[in-house]
């Protein structure tokens, strides 16, 4: 080339998906893998009940408009149906004319950031989801600013921080608040979520609530959407059916819009996120039409319960195992399908290992951690290498704090409980491991 054409890179990395990268080329020498990173329900072997498959093929059988262009904002009735089921919550009222639909929500969050000025920023969550991550310092070439969930006190977030941060930054326009949370399964309470609702109130700025989980909650936890507690402060709420149904592969989300029509600066952002939707035309159509047969079905309700009940025992299994390992910090998950594990302050060093038994195994993994890396990345690559158990680094979550995102998707609740004891044992292990170097 004439020149370097590709544009500069930040040094971050979709570790979710990079550390299978990592786990194929050890799966090539023998280990057998166990893929506990990434939140795909289908590839863990959630069974799809047969009336959901028929509905869906149904749709394709018998409606030849699943085979065509869509409207750029979505199918009028499907659009529609969402802004009555958001209607009947008795919260903040939509039209479909404030609902976009997106191919998935990594499309919806890559055109929210990029339609915000360059020098305007997102207060994010620490740690934060990847996309979100990605998204916002993409568009601004700059670390995020973000507000810490606290891992000592539940994951509970710090909202004095976010004001204090929000008051002394003219350049913030808006807040992140993933509910439930991922990566570490949090809900979060009526109370903060109304403090949050009044921190934007003062300072002027817009909601985005990312609430694909909102409908996945357990052990008792309750939470409130967006809608229920927005006013008149503008904002948006993500949404889809990839974890929900789940149809991960359908890549289909969208947006909902709340007071639009109150604030003049937020509805031209609203515009700007819709003529980059219109150059793409318009997002998938059949996963769109099969929103109201499917989320109508009488079926779908319990069928979510059962799958919710499944996250919540698994959930408490982990807890109950993990909680009493003298290394770590561990937090009950209560919404999602994810917990994240935090190693105490200063427990790991880089002059830790564990056992790997076939030598090429060993060599990999050694050569991965000969470089300068996180303290927790370190850790996952020696947990991989050792027993083939795939866990994502925290850190790659944008937080200084170590440690690892697990999920509850496991079918099999022996092969889980097996995991996780795993899990526990290989962190004496490791950790312990140090201590001959002192």
């Amino acid at each position: 080339m004439r020149y370097d054409l590709a544009k500069s890179g930040n040094g971050l990395t979709y570790e979710i998906r990079n550390i299978v990268t990592v786990a194929k080329l050890l799966e090539k020498h023998g280990v057998e893998i166990c893929f506990e990173n990434i939140g795909d329900p289908v590839a863990k072997g959630e069974c799809i009940p047969e009336w959901m498959s028929d509905t869906i093929g149904n749709i394709v059988k018998n409606n030849p408009l699943s085979f065509a262009y869509c409207p750029t904002k979505g199918v009028d009735h499907v659009r529609e149906f969402l802004a009555e089921k958001n209607n009947a919550r008795g919260g903040a009222q939509i039209t479909k004319d404030d609902i976009i639909f997106f191919n998935g929500l990594g499309d919806a969050i890559a055109r929210a950031y990029s339609s915000i000025r360059v020098d305007a920023r997102i207060m994010l969550p620490e740690p934060t989801y990847s996309t979100h991550l990605l998204a916002e310092v993409l568009h601004a070439s700059y670390p995020p600013n973000t507000y810490r969930m606290n891992p000592y006190n539940n994951w509970r977030p710090d909202l004095n921080e976010l004001e204090r941060k929000v008051r002394s930054s003219n350049s913030i326009v808006g807040i992140l608040v993933i509910n439930p949370d991922n990566p570490t399964g949090y809900v979060h309470t009526e109370e903060d979520l109304r403090k949050i609702v009044e921190i934007a109130k003062e300072y002027e700025l817009m909601l985005v609530f990312d609430e694909i989980y909102l409908n996945m909650i357990y052990n008792s936890s309750k939470t409130l959407a967006l809608a229920d507690i927005i006013g008149d402060v503008p904002g948006i709420s993500m949404k889809g059916i990839s974890k929900e149904y789940p149809w991960p592969g359908a890549r289909c989300g969208w947006m909902e819009i709340y007071n639009a029509d109150k604030d003049e600066q937020f509805a031209r952002f609203v515009n700007a996120i819709l003529n980059q939707k219109m150059s793409e035309v318009c997002s998938t159509t059949l996963p769109q039409l099969s929103i109201p047969e499917i989320m109508g079905h009488p079926n779908y309700q319990g069928y979510l319960d059962e799958r919710l009940k499944h996250y919540e025992k698994l959930s408490n299994i982990a807890y109950n195992i993990l909680k009493d390992c003298p290394y770590v910090v561990v937090n009950r998950s209560n919404g999602a399908f994810y917990m994240s594990v935090v190693f105490n302050e200063a427990v790991l060093s880089d002059n830790q290992k564990l056992n790997i038994e076939i030598n090429e195994v060993k060599a990999i993994v050694e050569d991965l951690t000969s470089t300068r890396i996180e303290m927790d990345k370190r850790f996952v690559y020696y947990l991989l290498g050792a027993t083939g158990i795939c866990v994502v680094p925290l850190t790659s979550f944008f937080t200084s704090t170590p440690g690892f995102r697990m999920t509850l998707l496991e079918k099999n609740v022996d092969k889980f409980e097996t995991t996780i004891k795993t899990i526990k044992a290989k962190i004496v292990e490791y950790v312990e491991s140090g201590k001959a170097h002192y």
